[in-house]
């Protein structure tokens, strides 16, 4: 399922149109975005969690020419699926 097809889905579900279906699922994920950049974490009962995450620096090595490289240190986002979330997927 990709954005739109979101999109589509909350409009026909809470029986609105795509547009305004549109604006539900951007003040859902821009809500997500500026929490988890100001609290470092937002929770969703049921479904999961999402949070930062630092990488500390670490050697790798270029795959092309095998030489050895720095990769800095750099933070991530990490989804942790809630129980509910993950009885739908195993099932």
């Amino acid at each position: 399922m990709n954005k739109q097809e979101l999109v589509e889905l909350v409009a026909k579900e809470c029986d609105m149109s795509k547009a305004h279906g549109e604006r539900a699922v951007n003040a859902v994920l821009n809500g997500i975005k500026s929490g988890v950049k100001k609290t470092k974490e937002v929770r969703l009962i049921g479904f999961g969690s999402f949070s930062v995450k630092t990488r500390k620096a670490r050697k790798g090595r270029n795959p092309q020419t095998g030489d050895v490289i720095n990769i800095k240190a750099s933070k991530t986002i990490k989804f942790t699926p809630g129980q509910d979330f993950k009885s739908v997927v195993n099932k």
